[in-house]
């Protein structure tokens, strides 16, 4: 049952003021602690209108000093006697500042909340396994209270990103604006730097595998992975000799070079592939190959420094086609780092790119190679490599070793 009812209006007079409201304000957290309203509370400083009505409240003059400290059990006294508040600090202050809820109550409350923002990824991991580790992450990394920062923003954040990662992967490949326009009822939904895009990428890589990375390529391959393409025609690969469309097959008849979009490889890609398809990493070299064998050259790939989402597309579409890879790249730190970039993506075995092959480079390029800089890099598929980088500090690029990669290529 409740106690005897506060005197409302005397109350206001005499705790509702301006001056106290920092006593109130004490008073109510230590309510919703669950501390006990007894010993001091102090204001460290205090104005001469907060000091004031202290004294009034108390009918004396608080103690001495710079602060100005309050006994609760004096204020709690001074209610009771009165009759304004017969259940003391304890009544009347939910009567000042409305309900006080205990903080237990509260955090009980939140994390239900945050539990029922999470529901659909839940039911995400039991429908789509692929997908319960990463599920499980972003709700134990905090990715999603970083990103929504309270419950009411994650539930729909958290229900958009689900509806988006339910559709993937998407075949055959679509932009990425329409399938958020047809799926998230805005074309602007995953873009660049907003919560759903960070929070669906992350999902997208534990459904991919796509190695972790950052900037604009690597959010365009990223998504690309999952068949979802953001600028699909600035994205493109260099070609030779492939055959398995009509455009592929005039210029192989040819022995012209071909560059692919990310859109031709995601609405036509090729349908047949190579037995073995070579792949370099600069230009120069498939443009040699052109030159000198012309529709005889072997079929050729470059991946123009780091992979392109239409490198890698094609790279993906002929090995599941059935063409093994071959790869060669400049013998530098960065070559190094876009073979094991490919490595994540296709299986491929060197191609003339090996520590025996860089060695014999090395003497024969003589005095005229550049000196090897920058940062190391580790190389997967010859350990020997990479400590035969930093034996020698010296730098061979494809161009170097042209007429032994064009031998190669002779069909």
């Amino acid at each position: 049952m409740s106690g005897p009812p506060v005197d409302e209006a005397r109350l206001r007079r005499l705790l509702g003021g301006a001056d106290l409201a920092w006593l109130v304000e004490r008073v109510r957290r230590r309510l919703a602690r669950g501390q006990p309203l007894t010993g001091a509370v102090s204001l460290a400083t205090p104005s001469p209108a907060e000091r004031a009505a202290a004294e009034r409240l108390l009918g004396r003059t608080p103690a001495a000093g710079r602060a100005l400290t309050v006994r609760l059990d004096a204020v709690d006294a001074v209610l009771i006697r009165s009759g304004i508040s017969p259940g003391g600090l304890a009544a009347a202050v939910p009567v000042l500042t409305g309900p006080v809820v205990p903080l237990d109550e509260v955090r009980r409350s939140e994390e239900q909340a945050w539990e029922e923002a999470y529901a659909p990824l839940t039911l995400l991991a039991e429908d789509r396994p692929e997908y319960a580790a990463w599920a499980a992450r972003v709700r134990d990394d905090g990715l999603v209270r970083r990103l929504a920062r309270t419950p009411a923003a994650a539930r729909p954040l958290v229900a958009q990103t689900v509806r988006a990662l339910r559709q993937l992967p998407v075949e055959p490949a679509r932009s990425l604006t329409v399938f958020a326009a047809d799926v998230l009822g805005s074309a602007h939904a995953l873009d660049d730097g907003t919560a759903p895009a960070t929070l669906a990428l992350s999902g997208v890589r534990a459904l991919t595998g796509h190695p972790e990375g950052a900037g604009a390529a690597w959010r365009r391959a990223a998504w690309a992975s999952a068949g979802l393409l953001r600028d699909d025609v600035s994205s493109t690969v260099l070609t030779l000799n492939l055959r398995g469309t009509a455009a592929l097959d005039w210029l192989a008849d040819g022995g012209e070079p071909c560059v692919l979009t990310l859109r031709q490889l995601a609405r036509r890609p090729p349908r047949t592939a190579p037995p073995l398809v070579h792949i370099c990493e600069n230009p120069a070299v498939l443009s040699a190959a052109a030159d000198r064998h012309g529709p005889d050259s072997l079929p050729l790939v470059c991946v123009q420094g780091q992979p392109s989402a239409a490198a890698l597309t094609l790279l993906v579409s002929l090995h599941g086609l059935g063409a093994a890879l071959r790869y060669h790249g400049d013998f530098d730190w960065g070559g190094l780092r876009i073979a094991t970039t490919l490595s994540g993506h296709v299986p491929w075995r060197p191609w003339r790119y090996t520590a025996d092959d860089y060695r014999e480079a090395v003497a024969a390029a003589g005095p005229a190679l550049r000196p090897l800089d920058g940062k190391p890099a580790l190389s997967p598929w010859d350990p020997a490599l990479a400590i035969a980088l930093t034996r020698h500090g010296l730098r061979v690029e494809e161009e170097s070793v042209l007429d032994v990669l064009l031998t190669d290529l002779a069909g």
